[in-house]
């Protein structure tokens, strides 16, 4: 069976996307920060690892892929991303967008920059010690990296941005200012590989949010799609990508976000009938085939937490740390 390893195994998607993938034939290998990460117990083998961002990440994941014969890597979470793009030179399929785009979501007022020079539809941004607006402007003020709505801070009116920044542990160039776009919420999957082509465009519209998508609802809305299309014909992702947007007043999209990733949403779309995770590891590691834009509207995503049961011993076994990457062994006997 072809080995894939899956990162960020605490993720809400990750147990599923494991599961997923070992139905479909692959050998799954996990990785986390956290023991306490179920998807370490789902998939065949399990490591710890060091957080993504750090110096001695990228060295330990590469021996986890060597030492498992990896064919490819899904990573999950933006911290790692640029790091593990790297694997590509080991020959090792990395299911990311190019590089360059990767890196340019990464940083949130580049891409709205980028987005905007583009001539994309996007919400007035700039950098929070540069804002000026009027006075009743509720503004959204957010981190330029980040993820999860982690320090993100609605404000009533522009002239409050002064008092939040004299408050702020973080200096003024790391934050962006945005002018709020109060309509409806959607979290879109575009799915696309290194040729450049769109395979499919599925937009899930955001019932509730806690940092990651909890409800969800895919929705045919042919200007989303449209917007969608242009941005990958503007900055060539050539890989996976989820794009954050809502709608202004007029009912157009504007793009607020870009994940440089399979989005935490994308369960949804497999559920509506694109496997995006699966056909692009095909694509990616096997030349498989192109998937259809054909999916089904109206599914719903009810996000809950599932039980699952291992061996005690297996659980708290000792001498597992970052340090180390130590694996953890597979669940045996686990319920559906």
């Amino acid at each position: 069976m072809p080995t894939v390893v899956v990162t960020t195994a605490g993720a809400p998607q990750t147990p599923g996307t494991i599961q997923h993938l070992q139905r479909q034939g692959y050998r799954v290998v996990a990785t986390d920060i956290d023991p306490a990460a179920p998807g370490l117990y789902l998939a065949d083998q399990g490591y710890l690892v060091p957080a993504g961002g750090g110096d001695s990440f990228l060295p330990e994941i590469r021996g986890i892929c060597l030492k498992e014969g990896a064919a490819a890597l899904v990573p999950l979470v933006d911290e790692e991303l640029v790091a593990v793009s790297r694997l590509a030179d080991d020959g090792i399929a990395v299911v990311l967008p190019r590089p360059g785009f990767v890196a340019d979501c990464l940083d949130k007022y580049t891409l709205m920059r980028r987005l905007a020079d583009a001539g994309l539809p996007v919400p007035r941004t700039r950098l929070a010690a540069e804002w000026t607006g009027p006075p009743d402007q509720p503004l959204i003020v957010k981190p330029r990296s980040g993820r999860g709505s982690r320090g993100v801070v609605r404000l009533g009116a522009a002239h409050g941005l002064g008092a939040l920044l004299a408050e702020s542990d973080r200096p003024a160039a790391d934050l962006i200012a945005q002018e709020e776009v109060a309509g409806t919420e959607f979290t879109v999957s575009v799915v696309a590989w290194r040729d450049g082509a769109v395979q499919a465009v599925v937009p899930k519209e955001v019932v509730l949010k806690r940092g990651v998508t909890k409800y969800a609802v895919t929705r045919r809305h042919a200007r989303i799609a449209e917007v969608c299309r242009a941005v990958q014909q503007e900055l060539r992702a050539d890989g996976p990508f989820n794009v954050q947007l809502a709608l202004d007043a007029d009912g157009e999209p504007r793009i607020f976000e870009i994940n440089p990733r399979f989005s935490s949403t994308s369960p949804l779309t497999l559920a509506a009938g694109v496997d995006e995770v699966g056909g692009l590891l095909r694509q990616a590691t096997a030349g498989g085939p192109h998937l259809a834009d054909d999916w089904r509207e109206g599914v719903v995503m009810v996000r809950r937490w599932a039980d699952e049961f291992v061996d005690e011993g297996r659980f708290t076994a000792s001498g597992l740390s970052p340090a180390t990457a130590a694996p953890i062994e597979p669940a045996v006997g686990v319920g559906p």
